[in-house]
């Protein structure tokens, strides 16, 4: 068990849908904006990690299990651990709770950490990783293999001004709602994701186009993103049926 950190949060109006539930690019954000301020309380800020040693954190996957959407102006608990690291990767989890203790999501993140001047992977310091008390494993995580698409449709988009973040580059919160939008909108007012797997490849730098690729069978959807002849994200989301229509 790693040292928790929790918040109440209240579902504000611009993070909900048209059938008022959260929406999950907007709320992932908002999580590890949450996580941002546990590291903040124990000295390892973004901006202390990279003064003291030069690195940054990237988020490389996601792993959501979702049971109930929360709802416009419902409060919840989000309760958040760095449950475990290895040589290169650190696992945190997220869950989300109703006021009533019920477990509404339950989210996985892996993290790796960057030389900012190389840009690439270098193994996780243990002096940095002490304040957060997570436990030290040699095993990695292993996320489903992700089968390239053969025969997707496809929506094309410009990146705009508004899609890059402070880092100079696109989003991560972007890469969802390509993939969502992908899909006929009457297929997700009658479904709601149950479970969705998330890669990050490679990142999107401002300008160009991207494409978003989707083949649904039934009740999976997969999906990529395409930049300049390159995948830069994949993700396998479940869909249950809406008993509420």
């Amino acid at each position: 068990m790693g040292l928790q950190y929790e918040e109440p949060f209240t579902i504000p109006f611009a993070m909900t849908d048209v059938k008022q539930e959260v929406i999950i690019s907007q709320f992932i954000s908002y999580c590890l904006g949450l996580s941002g301020r546990q590291s903040e309380s124990i000295g390892r800020s973004d901006l202390d990690v990279f003064e003291q040693y030069g690195l940054i954190w990237v988020v490389t996957d996601y792993e959501l299990s979702i049971f109930r959407l929360p709802i416009y102006n419902e409060t919840v608990r989000i309760v958040t651990e760095a449950v475990s690291y290895n040589k290169f990767f650190c696992y945190r989890k997220f869950y989300v709770y109703d006021e009533a203790g019920n477990l509404l999501m339950d989210i996985l993140s892996y993290f790796v950490l960057i030389d900012f001047k190389d840009r690439k992977v270098v193994p996780v310091p243990d002096d940095l990783i002490a304040p957060y008390q997570s436990e030290k494993v040699k095993k990695i995580q292993r996320a489903p293999r992700y089968q390239v698409l053969e025969h997707p449709e496809n929506k094309d988009y410009r990146i705009r001004y508004f899609d890059i973040d402070m880092n100079g580059h696109v989003n991560n919160s972007k890469y969802l709602e390509w993939m969502y939008d992908a899909l006929e909108y009457d297929f997700l007012l009658a479904h709601r994701p149950s479970h969705i797997q998330l890669k990050y490849v490679k990142e999107v730098s401002p300008g160009g186009m991207i494409s978003s690729k989707v083949e649904l069978e039934q009740l999976t959807s997969q999906h990529e993103i395409w930049s300049e002849g390159h995948i830069h994200a994949q993700a396998i989301i479940q869909w249950e049926k809406r008993d509420d229509r």
